[in-house]
């Protein structure tokens, strides 16, 4: 039986005689995912715009760029580690012990970048400090799977399953346009020298801030009678990761490689546009960041559209529509960001578009395929697994391809990823037709 925390019991006191039903587990997954997301753009942005010219201003601006990347790379890296760790946590103490544990950690590993020296201050100790934060963040996001997600999706109708697929992932636009706004307005209303002493700092405290709303929006959602009863008639446990991995390695392995071809995508019209524009055209990152709100707002547009289209024609058709419209997409749409503001906005909206469609049911695309018994840490799993292999290297492989072959050559990560989505549906074809 899992312990209660104090923690657990105080938060009961004050919320356990609410009411659950699925709009309020929507509420806290969108603020869960929003909370995550943009911390995660917060760090992306700043990877690009500052950690090149702070961290590593004994390089030429693409080596920094490079290095920055790789350093951006290690969360993804240390994710699954975190599972593994938050998970024991989950099982000895309790949902909201693991919760708190795991968003206290993430928001100390988020402001210590806001008091981050320069290499001008500490030397070489400014990128081993970045390193260490960033593994920090990594590690978090680990823990900070709720399974709110999941219990949603379990709860959906039958017929409005894929438009409840769709709800966690609107966190993704949401956080990159608060992120994307943030920068854009100190970048544009600071003198240069300001913003890089200073200005670039404030995201992080508000992430900061959002980290500890988000923790009180999940905390009431997961200590009320309704909530545990849905869990524990669902058998949504937390089962040790070695024992799933055993009994589950095949679906957890497929699932992480469906929605591969949407998480290459997520980084090549967020992370890796904005570095190219930043390093090889004349333009401030106030305009592109412009465009990249602006692409966000379609993307939650195309996510929305995506629920409706998954209801009548099926999650896999969808997926597997929007992989092959990614892979043409890489044949031709990186050369746009060549041709000025017009082509970067073309680009940007019909990646976001395609962002959108493919993305809004990319979370959890094969669930139904684990057992209730390895679910909440087979999803976990699934998912760490997926942000590694799909989108934790993509900016970085992305601008060495870009910066050597030419912007044509940054597609062929991107068609990897849809080759790879088409791939995992094809191999789980017998089951699941209906999802």
């Amino acid at each position: 039986m899992v312990q209660t925390s104090t923690l657990e019991r105080d938060a009961a006191n004050i919320h356990g005689d609410e009411e659950v039903d699925a709009g309020d587990i929507a509420v806290g997954v969108i603020i869960g995912r929003t909370s995550e997301y943009f911390d995660f753009f917060v760090y992306a942005i700043a990877s690009v715009i500052v950690f090149p010219r702070l961290v590593f201003p004994e390089h030429d601006a693409l080596t920094g760029t490079i290095y920055s990347f790789a350093i951006f790379a290690l969360a993804f890296i240390a994710r699954p580690f975190g599972t593994v760790i938050f998970m024991a946590i989950d099982r000895a103490h309790g949902r909201s012990a693991k919760l708190t544990s795991a968003l206290v950690l993430l928001g100390t590993s988020t402001v210590a970048i806001a008091f981050l020296p320069g290499y001008v201050q500490i030397g070489v100790a400014s990128a081993w400090l970045l390193a260490l934060a960033r593994i920090g963040q990594g590690v978090a996001l680990g823990g900070t799977w709720d399974g709110l997600a999941s219990l949603l999706a379990l709860n959906a109708p039958a017929r409005r399953r894929g438009w409840y697929a769709m709800i966690p992932q609107l966190g993704a636009p949401l956080g990159l346009i608060m992120a994307s706004a943030l920068f854009a307005f100190f970048a544009a209303n600071l003198s240069s020298d300001d913003f890089y002493s200073w200005g670039w700092r404030y995201p992080f405290f508000v992430a900061f801030a959002i980290n500890v709303v988000a923790l009180f929006a999940r905390l009431r959602m997961v200590v009320t009678p309704q909530y545990q009863q849905l869990f524990a008639s669902l058998t949504l446990q937390p089962a040790r990761v070695g024992e799933t991995l055993r009994a589950e390695w095949r679906n957890v392995l497929i699932g992480a490689f469906t929605p591969l071809a949407s998480f290459a995508l997520f980084h090549m019209v967020t992370v890796f546009p904005l570095s190219w524009v930043f390093l090889f055209t004349r333009d401030g990152p106030a305009r592109f960041l412009g465009i990249e709100t602006l692409g966000a707002v379609a993307c939650i547009i195309a996510m929305v559209v995506s629920g409706a289209i998954a209801d009548r024609v099926g999650r896999r058709a969808l997926l597997g529509g929007s992989a092959a419209a990614i892979a043409i997409f890489s044949g031709f749409a990186p050369q746009l960001l060549d041709l000025g503001v017009g082509g970067e906005a073309i680009f940007m909206v019909l990646g976001f578009i395609l962002l959108g469609l493919s993305f809004g049911q990319s979370s959890g695309a094969l669930a139904s395929r684990l057992p209730t018994r390895y679910r909440y840490t087979g999803s976990a799993l699934t998912s760490d697994l997926a942000w590694l292999f799909g989108a934790g290297f993509a900016p970085l492989v992305a601008l060495l391809l870009a910066a050597n072959f030419g912007l044509i050559a940054a597609g062929a990560y991107l068609l990897s990823g849809a080759a790879c989505t088409l791939a995992a549906l094809w191999l789980s074809r017998p089951q699941g037709e209906g999802e």
